[in-house]
């Protein structure tokens, strides 16, 4: 595939096995949120005093967040680093960092008590400046409308608003810039917020250090999803792997997990913590598996043999989504106690929920790509 090579839509049926599948999951999602808005909180989940959030802020918002920074990774690779090579790219996984995004930020609803306050967030009168919480969900709303205007000239190609993308074309630089920076402020805010829970976090996770381990997963993650999205998307849609491209991109994700190695080990040792990890509890078995699956990909993919070959890019892909899911398991839920007698193991309602939001960004990437022009005119023709 030529790097010049213009996107279009894929075409084909939208209702299909997969489609029929993600419809009934999330039919099951709505109803569990009807529920949940009209009998609280406590109809639904598990969640209680000790434990304020759960599954659905771990793993729809802060997991969620963190598998959508593919766009942004990318986005530093071509417009940063100047590798135009990587330009295909960019709208899938802009696509994908759009739907991760918009469906986490729509997802701190669902844990909010009071809901019907959540616009005090986007309020003057009620910022709080001094706080972590407040600049990573500033952060995050912002960054939401930033991705809409940058995946927009997707919608202007498709409806024929050519002066509408030219005039769009000429301050889109802005956002590009604002949507390379405002992700690196929010991810590592969420670490920060780790920092400020204190002694309630297992000192394997309770680092100083974990809001820049956070942002360099992010980054990390953010890659591994395209690579991930790229191979699934290639065999669901029997187009050719653009191995050419993820190849590299695979060696610039093992120097950044190199990275994060050294400083995470460093930092275990200077604090001496590294004692904990041997300890005969869950969190440190939860910690070896995280660390496992940290160092897999160089295993994986280590040699240029080997990342020539789709299936261990997908599978380094994949270790690495479930490598920095673990790491924000581990430190917002398995080493997170708040004291005896406090629990927490989500309930039927939150699991439904939180697969209705992943079922949610499958529907819309099939229909997005397959009525739009996101994937480059060579995999149309091939499909």
């Amino acid at each position: 595939m030529s790097s010049h090579a213009q996107p279009a839509p894929l075409g084909g049926k939208l209702l299909n096995p997969t489609t029929l599948v993600c419809g009934f999951m999330i039919a099951a999602m709505l109803a569990v949120l009807l529920t949940r808005f009209v009998f609280g909180l406590g109809a639904v989940t598990n969640l209680n005093d000790g434990y304020p959030w759960g599954l659905w802020v771990v793993v729809d918002v802060l997991i969620g967040s963190a598998f959508a920074c593919g766009g942004f990774s990318v986005a530093m690779l071509v417009y940063i680093f100047n590798k135009g090579v990587y330009h295909p790219l960019v709208r899938p996984a802009l696509l994908t960092s759009l739907f991760g995004y918009t469906l986490a930020g729509v997802g701190v609803i669902f844990d909010l008590g009071r809901y019907w306050n959540f616009w005090h967030i986007l309020w003057p009168g009620y910022g709080n400046l001094n706080s972590a919480l407040f600049e990573t969900a500033t952060c995050i709303s912002v960054y939401i409308l930033v991705m809409w205007v940058e995946f927009s000239p997707v919608f202007m190609e498709k409806w024929g608003l050519g002066v509408a993308k030219k005039k769009l074309n000429k301050v889109l630089y802005v956002f590009i810039a604002l949507g390379t920076v405002l992700p690196m402020m929010h991810q590592s805010s969420i670490g920060t917020l780790l920092v400020l829970m204190g002694s309630q976090v297992n000192a394997l996770w309770q680092t100083p250090m974990v809001p820049l381990l956070y942002l360099l997963t992010a980054i990390i993650m953010g890659y591994a999803v395209v690579l991930f999205e790229a191979c699934l998307a290639s065999a669901a849609e029997r187009r050719k792997i653009e191995v050419h491209m993820l190849q590299p991109m695979s060696k610039v994700m093992l120097g950044l997990l190199a990275a994060y190695l050294v400083v995470r080990v460093a930092d275990l040792l200077v604090r001496g913590a590294l004692g904990q990890a041997f300890a005969f509890n869950l969190a440190a078995l939860f910690f070896w598996f995280e660390m496992i699956l940290f160092v897999l990909p160089f295993a994986l993919i280590g040699s240029i043999e080997k990342r020539r070959d789709p299936s261990r890019l997908f599978l380094a892909g994949v270790a690495l989504m479930l490598g920095g899911s673990v790491l924000r398991l581990n430190g917002y839920l398995i080493g997170y106690d708040t004291g005896p007698g406090w629990s927490y193991f989500p309930s039927l309602s939150e699991l439904i929920v939180t697969l209705g939001m992943f079922a949610t960004e499958v529907i819309g990437y099939i229909i997005i790509t397959r009525r739009f022009p996101v994937l480059p005119r060579e995999a149309q023709a091939a499909h």
